[in-house]
C-alpha cells in the first residue's frame, strides 16, 4: 500500500539553532579525529564487579542456559533453535544507546533506522516499520501490538545496564510462544534486584543524543527482599531529511521504574516489577485536508505515554519439577494518526517436570485480554474505533533423551485461540545430536502462524481525492478486511555449533521457509458514498491472502579468542526471498515488496581489545546490501570508542557511532506512516559512577 505524496514542513532553524549545530560540529569532528586516532573501538560500560567474558573459555560461554527455545533452561550448546546471545558484557561494551543498535550484532536479524524514532527490524526477511512476524518481549512479556502488527521501537527502552542477557532466536517459536513468533523471537531478559545493588549514576551527551542520564538505587528490605529503582532520561536530535536540515523527528522521553524480589519460603519466589513513562517525538503523520485533497505527509509533535507492570511467582515442588504463575498489565497512549489507547492483561500458567529419567515435560496456559479505544482521523480510522478482543491458548511440550547426553529429540505444539481468526495448531519436532561435549547437529521442522492486526481487519485509510469524469468527486480508499486469514509458515532449519579450541568456536544455521496466505493489496468494487460530504464515489481496495512463497539462507557467525586480551567475532547472513502471485490476485506491488524490503547479504565484525591502566578498546563494523524496494543503497557502518576506568566504580566512555560517512539512509517507509531521514554521524561522551 504505498501513496504518493507532499511534505508540510516545519518553519526554520532560528540563529541561536544554527549557532548550535556549528558548535555542535566543531566538537563533533573533534572528538571524531580522537577517536580514528585510537582506532575502532567501542566502550565498556560499568557493572557492579563486572565479569570480562574475554577472560572465560569458549565453551564457558557455549554453555549459557536459555529459556526462549523451550521455555525451560538449556545450554546454548544444547538447543534446537538459531539462537545468539547478546550478554550483559556485550551490551556493556557495545556503545549503543537503545536496544535496536544492540540488535545489529545478531546475524541475520535486519536492522534499519527509519529516522531518529523509528526503526524496522525483522529476522529473515519480510522487513518493514511493524513486521508482524517478529515476537518481542521483556521477561516473557509480550510487547507486541495487536494495533498495528510489530514493536513500538521507541519505547521499548530500560537502563540497558540492567539487562542480563537478550536471546535472539531466528527461526519460528510458536510451539511455545503462539502467534506472531514466524520469523524469529526476541526475549529481552532483566537482572535480579539482588545484582544491582548499590547506587548508580550515568550521565553524558552528543550531537545526536544531546543528553541522557539515568539514577538508580538498589537494596535490600529486610533478610528475604531486593529491590531497585530507577528513573532514566534522554534528548535526542532531529535527523536531516533528504531534502533539507530538519526531518522534524528529534525526540525525548522521562521513564521510571522497580523491581521487588522477594524469597517467601524455601520453594517459594515472587517478582513485582513494572515502570512508567511519557515523552513526545516528532513524526510525519499521514494527513488529508479534505476527501479532494491529496493525501500528504504532516510533521507533528506525537505525545508518547504508558507504563506496565508485572508479576511472577515461581513454586519449586522439588529438584524434578516446578511451577510459574505470571501476570501482567500494560498501557499506552499515543497521539498519533489513530489517537490510540490501549490495556492488555495477560495471564500465564506454566508447569515444568521431568518424568522418568530421559523425560523433560513443560506445559501450560495462557489468557489475554486486550481492549482498544481510538478517535482516528480524516487520513485513517478503525471501525470499530472501540474494540475488546480476548486470546487464549495451551502448549505442550516433551523432550525425550534417546541417548543421554548425546541423542534428544522434542515434540511439541501449541493451540492459540485468536479474535479474528479462530483455533490455530503450532507444532514443533527437533532433534539435537552431540557425538562430543564440543560439537552439536540439530534440526527441526515446525508450523508458524501471523494474525491479523486490528489495521488488517478494520482500517479505513483515506488514501486522497481527485475530480473524476464530468467532475465527480473520486475519492482512493483502503479498507481492512475483516475476513482476512492468518499467514502460514512451514520451517525446515538445521545447524552445527562447535568449539574448536578453546580460542575458536562457530555456529552455522541454515533454513527454507514455505510461507502461504500471505497479504496483497486487491482492487474492489467501487461504489458511491455520502460521507463525508460531498457525495462522491468511491475506489476501493483491501486486503486478500493471495501470494505464496520461500525464503531461504545460512547464517554463520565465530568468536576467536586472538590473545588473552582480544577477541574477534565475525559474523554474515544470506537472505533469498522469492514470492508469486495466485492467479487471481491483481497485486502489482506485494511481490517486489516483499522481495526487496530485506538486504541479501549483510556482515559484522566485532573486536574487543583490553588495553592497560583501565583502558578498554572495542570495534564494530557491519555492512548492509542494497534494498532494492524502495531502493536503498548499501552503506557500512562503523561504530568506536574508548573507556578508561579511572578508579573503582569511575568510568569515563568517549563514543563514534556511523564514522564513514556524515549521513546516510538507511530505510523508506513502505507503510507511507512516517517520513525517512538519513541517520548521522554521531559522538558522544558519558560518565558513569556506581557505588
Amino acid at each position: 500500500m504505498r501513496i504518493r505524496r507532499g511534505t508540510i514542513k516545519k518553519p526554520s532553524r532560528t540563529a541561536c539553532d544554527w549557532r548550535r549545530l556549528r558548535l555542535g560540529q566543531a566538537i563533533r569532528r573533534a572528538l571524531l579525529g580522537l577517536a580514528i586516532s585510537v582506532l575502532m573501538a567501542i566502550p565498556a560500560w560499568p557493572q557492579n564487579a563486572p565479569k570480562d567474558l574475554a577472560n572465560e573459555s569458549l565453551q564457558d560461554l557455549m554453555n549459557i542456559e536459555v529459556t526462549s527455545v523451550s521455555k525451560s533452561e538449556q545450554k546454548v550448546s544444547r538447543t534446537a533453535a538459531a539462537i545468539f546471545v547478546i550478554t550483559a558484557e556485550d551490551i556493556r561494551r557495545s556503545g549503543a544507546t537503545n536496544i535496536p543498535d544492540l540488535l545489529r550484532m545478531v546475524p541475520g536479524l535486519d536492522v534499519a533506522q527509519i529516522n531518529a524514532n523509528t526503526w524496522a527490524i525483522s529476522a529473515r526477511g519480510f522487513n518493514n516499520r511493524f513486521s508482524n512476524q517478529l515476537l518481542v518481549m521483556v521477561d516473557g512479556q509480550t510487547v507486541y501490538t495487536p494495533t498495528f502488527g510489530g514493536v513500538f521501537w521507541d519505547v521499548l527502552d530500560m537502563p540497558l545496564a540492567d539487562i542480563e542477557r537478550i536471546e535472539v532466536i531466528r527461526g519460528p517459536g510458536g510451539s511455545v510462544w503462539g502467534t506472531n513468533a514466524v520469523s524469529g523471537v526476541i526475549n529481552i531478559i532483566t537482572k535480579t534486584a539482588a545484582e544491582t545493588r548499590g547506587t548508580t549514576v550515568e550521565t553524558g551527551g552528543g550531537n545526536v543524543d544531546e543528553e541522557f542520564g539515568t539514577l538508580q538505587y538498589g537494596g535490600k528490605a529486610g533478610a528475604k527482599t531486593d529491590f531497585r529503582i530507577y528513573t532514566k532520561y534522554f534528548n535526542q536530535d532531529h535527523n536531516p531529511s533528504p531534502s533539507g536540515p530538519d526531518g522534524g523527528d528529534g525526540w525525548h522521553v522521562l521513564r521510571g521504574g522497580f523491581r521487588v524480589d522477594t524469597t517467601l519460603s524455601t520453594k517459594d519466589k515472587l517478582t513485582i516489577q513494572g515502570d512508567l513513562y511519557s515523552g513526545r517525538e516528532g513524526q510525519a503523520e499521514p494527513f488529508l485536508a479534505s476527501i479532494t485533497s491529496p493525501l500528504q505527509l504532516v510533521e507533528s509533535v506525537v505525545g508518547l505515554s504508558g507504563g506496565y507492570v508485572q508479576g511472577i511467582w515461581n513454586h519449586k515442588f522439588s529438584a524434578r519439577s516446578d511451577t510459574t504463575l505470571q501476570f501482567s498489565y500494560q498501557r499506552y497512549k499515543r497521539g498519533d494518526i489513530l489517537n490510540e489507547d490501549r490495556g492488555t492483561l495477560d495471564i500465564d500458567f506454566q508447569n515444568h517436570f521431568l518424568w522418568g529419567e530421559r523425560q523433560d515435560v513443560v506445559w501450560g496456559l495462557e489468557y489475554r485480554d486486550s481492549r482498544l479505544t481510538s478517535q482516528g482521523t480524516l487520513a485513517a480510522s478503525l471501525n470499530p474505533a472501540d474494540l475488546t478482543t480476548y486470546q487464549f491458548s495451551a502448549f505442550g511440550q516433551d523432550e525425550l533423551a534417546l541417548v543421554p547426553h548425546r541423542l534428544y529429540v522434542t515434540l511439541g505444539t501449541k493451540l492459540e485461540h485468536d479474535y479474528y481468526t479462530g483455533f490455530s495448531v503450532m507444532p514443533r519436532a527437533s532433534v539435537v545430536w552431540t557425538p562430543s561435549d564440543r560439537q552439536t547437529f540439530w534440526a527441526a521442522v515446525s508450523r508458524a502462524v501471523r494474525t491479523p492486526s486490528a489495521i488488517d481487519a478494520s482500517v479505513r485509510y483515506n488514501l486522497g481525492g481527485f475530480s473524476g469524469p464530468g467532475g465527480t468527486p473520486t475519492l482512493i480508499i483502503f479498507f481492512g478486511n475483516p475476513h482476512i486469514k492468518n499467514n502460514d509458515l512451514i520451517a525446515y532449519e538445521g545447524g552445527y555449533r562447535t568449539t574448536l579450541s578453546d580460542r575458536l568456536s562457530f555456529d552455522l544455521a541454515v533454513y527454507y521457509n514455505n510461507y502461504t496466505d500471505l497479504d496483497t493489496s486487491e482492487p474492489a468494487t467501487p461504489f458511491l458514498e455520502n460521507t463525508p460530504a460531498p457525495p462522491h464515489l468511491v475506489l476501493p481496495t483491501t486486503y486478500e491472502n493471495l501470494m505464496f512463497g520461500e525464503t531461504q539462507g545460512v547464517e554463520i557467525f565465530a568468536n576467536w579468542k586472538v590473545s588473552g586480551r582480544w577477541t574477534l567475532s565475525p559474523g554474515y547472513a544470506l537472505e533469498q526471498t522469492h514470492m508469486h502471485l495466485d492467479p487471481a490476485s491483481q497485486d502489482t506491488s506485494s511481490v517486489s515488496g516483499v522481495e526487496g524490503s530485506s538486504p541479501v547479504h549483510s556482515a559484522q565484525l566485532r573486536s574487543h581489545v583490553i588495553l592497560f591502566r583501565g583502558l578498554a578498546w572495542d570495534a564494530s563494523a557491519s555492512f548492509v546490501d542494497r534494498i532494492s524496494d524502495p531502493v536503498v543503497p548499501s552503506y557500512t557502518r562503523l561504530d568506536t570508542g574508548l573507556s578508561w576506568q579511572w578508579e573503582k566504580g569511575f568510568v569515563l566512555s568517549l563514543v563514534g557511532q556511523n564514522l564513514l560517512k556524515d549521513r546516510h539512509l538507511e530505510y523508506v517507509d513502505t507503510t507511507d506512516s512516517t517520513a525517512s531521514t538519513l541517520i548521522k554521524r554521531s559522538v558522544y561522551v558519558k560518565i558513569t559512577w556506581s557505588h
